[in-house]
């Protein structure tokens, strides 16, 4: 079987069978991965964590952040 032959197969699959092949061909384009990101991302969380703990910073809650920006941060639909 060839791309041709999969793709001409797909023609008589339902419309979310369709999308979900669409999502899982996608994702499969999306393995690669920065490592430097990761590292990155590492390294922020400690000097974060070293600022909470030192003092330098304070913690603020989500409802505290909320409150004080109104209407301004919008709320992703599924955490609302």
């Amino acid at each position: 079987m060839d791309v041709k032959d999969i793709i001409e197969s797909t023609k008589y699959l339902s419309a979310k069978e369709r999308a979900l092949i669409a999502r899982c061909m996608i994702s499969s384009l999306e393995t690669r991965q920065d490592n430097g990101v990761d590292q990155a991302w590492a390294e922020l969380a400690q000097k974060r964590f070293a600022e909470l703990i030192s003092g330098k910073t304070k913690p603020v809650s989500w409802q505290e952040i909320n409150e004080n920006s109104g209407d301004s941060l919008p709320i992703h639909p599924t955490l609302g």
